[in-house]
């Protein structure tokens, strides 16, 4: 049977859900997104994100979860990819670079992408070899940031809301 890649729907939001607590699984990281979150996130009245599955009929082999990013380094339009799943039993078919594929040409598409950007542990060497096999290359003298909770919401200037 043939793998089809398709963008989620509201229908399939539930096999994204699964795919995504699978990969935060598979690192040991906590999964604290919710089914309201991710549904406003993608289907909201401004979107914050994009996904496609890899879907075997009703059944999801890989999923990629993905939004618009913008650099005035790279002159350009993107694509960050926040998360990449394939299931175990697919693993080493090219499922990961076919749906890395689907969201370049989405990307190239919805917003003129020039460049694809994503993060690897940096112990995660089985992904890395991945990345590297496809031309990533390590972002040199970069260092990864971020900023939540009480201290995003005292930027923000809104009340703290609970991540449940």
């Amino acid at each position: 049977m043939q793998t089809a890649i398709r963008p989620v729907t509201p229908d399939t939001l539930p096999l994204l859900l699964h795919s995504l607590k699978s990969l935060a699984a598979d690192l040991g990281d906590v999964f604290t997104a919710s089914p309201e979150a991710l549904r406003a996130a993608l289907f909201g009245a401004a979107p914050a994100c994009h996904a496609l599955l890899a879907l075997q009929g009703e059944r999801c082999l890989g999923a990629a979860l993905f939004a618009p990013v913008f650099s005035t380094v790279k002159g350009g339009a993107g694509a960050y990819v926040s998360d990449l799943w394939v299931a175990p039993e697919a693993r080493g078919k090219a499922l990961g670079t076919a749906l890395l594929a689907a969201v370049a040409e989405q990307a190239c598409t919805d917003w003129n992408a020039r460049f694809l950007k994503l993060v690897s542990y940096a112990d995660n060497d089985s992904a890395l070899r991945f990345y590297a096999r496809l031309g990533f290359a390590p972002l040199r003298g970069e260092t990864g940031l971020t900023l939540s909770g009480a201290p995003f919401a005292a930027l923000a200037h809104t009340p703290q809301k609970d991540p449940q």
